[in-house]
């Protein structure tokens, strides 16, 4: 059936969701199960003087304690750069060193989840504790410069930016904040782990399963064939599950030790201190216009943390070279080392902390200019990427700009702050651009066509709760031209053909352009087949033939068949295709990014400083939209994350012991339903085919990139106060 890339179809394991079938990965059942509880260091750093475990080993149900005296030898292996997973390089319990608060010093293995959680409170350890470095401005810390990222080169320059910024009519140059997030979310990390002599399957929540089974290949010395991971569901990663982090090879080590099944799920507090989180920001923006608004200087650079052993780079001036036209650009970046677990990517990680940073800045140099924001940002507009001078591959942010602008009712916006009141409310209007780069990897993909004509294609992808096997299902049926009822998509295990991490919003561009292929190899091999069968009705006429309402036919020929009939005319039982991408991005020589434009309403109260959203508007340039109902739901999540960023989440830590002090859901602030407005989300119609033939760009993370500046620009609108440091709290407001 044509027509039905863009519809909004319901979600095809929203059935299994709803009734409680959809299993994750602590729902797996097995034989004698165990359970497992990590035990966490109270030190953020220094080394284990000793550790008792004999109480704990006595304790009922208790089967095994293992610590680094008894680890057994475990090999190294590499993180996701490298074809593994893992996120920490060093492996847990490799030695008696602490680095962080939280880290793991011990496992204990029970019959029950009750002996095992009771029995890790008995494990006792006394430390010979050195003073922890975890203030980002600690003059103590160990600071350097960030050379390279996964992006290429972190510090760039064209042109003399700070003798530019210096001969600048109009500047502004202000320092901008951005505290450690947590991803928090719904599913905690969970891994079950279960032997079979030398084979090893594991049921765990990631969002890499091949990089996982690398990994576990490497660390536990079996082939990787003998791995086996299965994923079927994820409960939200946000980013937190791209890597493997301890507890997984925790949990495969202790069902090794014990012989049996063990199942390990860290608790909401592990998950602030085992898992990683978004790095804190500071970062500098200046900018340097003439009075027209042209922009001469752009200066990004600033300061992000990394733990003691690892190094991680929240890239938050990674879109600043490409986004505006200037002809004088510099970024860098420093790294500050601190007794903290390793940072890791967070929903558009570097886009998100770094846009907060430089379209505040944009807002304020528009002010300065006595120019409104749109206006700026349109005279400054980039028709080709000024980084790299190549043209985009598509970009339809100036019809963001429009549509949005139209929607929120800017005309309305008073450009003298604060002058706006309804009833005891401050007023204001905001708004940002948002960017995030379009990737894609290389993925396999496997279709069949059965003898009763369904259709099933694999791919070892996973379903983190963004509906991928709804959205492939529709990739496959619009090209094989058949009801989505007749096609079926598996994902989620190993033993399926290869599929990369679900990162960087390129699942669909990756895997459904694997998916589009399959189909369009099953409908051509059928379709070549009956061209050259001798007592084929389409014998000799292969460029005519097409399929119309899931059945092959020619427009000069009555005959039709379904892919059905196509089967037993040709005496297959089945017929099997697979397809493999292969990109070649260099040879395109196009810049290929999505584009988007937060406009946002805030109401504030002057007496109590609150501040609430009160109307959220979100227009987006993002390719090919597959599923307009799945994809209007990623952005609204990416929206409500922004909110969350721009005015309650901060990981606080004690500055003395280096512990996280609100490592929970009662005290770290998420949004709520009553913290949210009704949000409005656009698309602006746009098939980019240069990058894929799908025409899909990806749109997990953009929702999330500019909706705190936005939401910064409109408390600047509404009462003046320029607030460069996250969260917008009410006693920023005040003062």
């Amino acid at each position: 059936m044509k027509n039905l890339i863009g519809k909004g179809l319901d979600r095809l394991d929203g059935p299994l969701k709803v009734t409680g079938k959809a299993r994750y990965s602590a729902e797996f059942p097995a034989a004698k199960m165990t359970y497992a509880v990590g035990v966490g260091s109270e030190i953020a750093s220094g080394k284990i003087r000793s550790i008792n475990t004999a109480e704990a080993e006595g304790a009922p149900g208790v089967i095994a304690v293992i610590t680094h005296k008894n680890r057994p030898a475990l090999k190294a292996s590499s993180d996701f750069f490298g074809g593994g997973a893992l996120a920490d390089v060093r492996l847990p319990l490799a030695d008696a060193n602490i680095y962080h608060a939280g880290q793991f010093v011990a496992v204990v293995v029970a019959e029950s989840l009750e002996c095992a959680r009771h029995a890790a409170e008995l494990v006792k350890v006394t430390y010979i504790e050195e003073n922890p470095v975890v203030d980002f401005d600690d003059k103590k810390a160990e600071r350097y410069k960030a050379k390279q990222w996964f992006h290429g080169p972190i510090a760039r320059t064209r042109g003399t930016p700070e003798p530019a910024l210096a001969a600048a009519a109009v500047k502004v140059d202000n320092t901008y904040r951005t505290p450690v997030q947590n991803h928090n979310p719904m599913e905690p990390h969970a891994t079950t782990a279960i032997w079979d002599g030398d084979k090893l399957t594991v049921y765990d929540a990631t969002q890499g399963l091949y990089n996982t089974r690398k990994s576990l290949s490497d660390i536990f010395g079996i082939p990787p064939a003998n791995v086996r991971v299965v994923c079927k569901f994820i409960g939200g990663g946000f980013g937190c599950k791209g890597a493997m982090w301890p507890h997984v090879t925790l949990c495969v080590m202790a069902a090794r030790a014990v012989n049996r099944p063990v199942k390990l799920v860290l608790s909401r507090p592990q998950m602030f201190t085992n898992v990683g989180h978004r790095a804190e920001t500071a970062q500098r923006v200046a900018l340097g216009a003439e009075k027209d608004g042209t922009i001469k200087a752009i200066i990004h650079s600033g300061t992000s943390h990394t733990s003691v052993n690892g190094e991680f780079i929240e890239t938050f001036t990674v879109s600043t070279p490409m986004l505006y036209n200037s002809p004088n650009v510099h970024v860098e970046q420093d790294l500050v080392k601190l007794n903290k677990q390793l940072p890791t990517f967070m929903r558009a990680p570097g886009e998100t902390p770094g846009s907060f940073a430089l379209e505040s800045a944009m807002d304020e140099l528009a002010c300065a200019l006595d120019m409104d924001p749109v206006e700026l940002r349109m005279k400054n507009y980039a028709l080709k990427d000024p980084e790299s001078g190549n043209p985009f591959s598509s970009k339809g942010l100036d019809q963001c700009y429009k549509v949005g602008a139209q929607k929120i009712g800017w005309e309305k916006r008073n450009k003298k702050p604060g002058t706006r009141k309804e009833g005891d409310w401050l007023v204001g209007l905001g708004m940002a651009t948002a960017t995030y780069p379009t990737m894609h990897f290389n993925a396999t993909c496997v279709g069949t066509l059965s003898a009763d004509g369904s259709f099933l294609f694999k791919s070892s992808t996973h379903e983190m709760g963004t509906g991928t096997r709804t959205v492939m299902v529709q990739i496959a049926a619009e090209r094989l031209g058949v009801p989505v009822d007749k096609v079926d998509f598996d994902l989620g295990d190993t033993d399926l053909p290869m599929a990369p991490i679900s990162g960087g919003s390129a699942t669909v561009s990756t895997v459904g352009s694997a998916v589009d292929g399959a189909a369009l190899r099953l409908r051509n091999t059928l379709a070549e087949k009956l061209a050259t069968a001798v007592d084929s009705p389409f014998n000799g006429v292969p460029g005519e033939i097409e399929v119309v309402d899931g059945k092959f036919t020619t427009r000069t020929k009555s005959e039709k068949l379904s892919y059905e009939d196509a089967l037993k005319f040709l005496k297959l039982p089945s017929l099997e295709e697979k397809y493999e991408t292969a990109f070649n991005d260099h040879a395109k020589k196009v810049s290929m990014h999505s584009f988007g434009a937060h406009f946002v309403e805030v109401k504030v109260d002057p007496d109590l400083g609150t501040v609430r959203v009160s109307r959220a508007v979100g227009v987006f340039a993002n390719g090919r939209i597959i599923n307009e109902k799945t994809c209007r739901s990623q952005v609204h999540g990416g929206i409500v994350m922004g909110i969350g960023m721009a005015l309650e989440e901060a990981t606080l830590m004690d500055r003395r012991s280096g512990r996280v002090i609100n490592a929970n859901l009662g005290e770290y602030h998420v949004p709520v339903n009553a913290d949210i407005p009704s949000i409005e989300a656009y698309f602006i119609p746009e098939e980019d085919t240069i990058i894929n033939s799908i025409g899909a760009k990806g749109i997990g993370e953009i929702g999330i990139t500019g909706v705190a500046a936005a939401v910064a620009n409109a408390v600047y609108n509404a009462t003046g106060k320029r607030i460069r440091h996250l969260p917008i709290t009410p006693d920023k407001v005040f003062v």
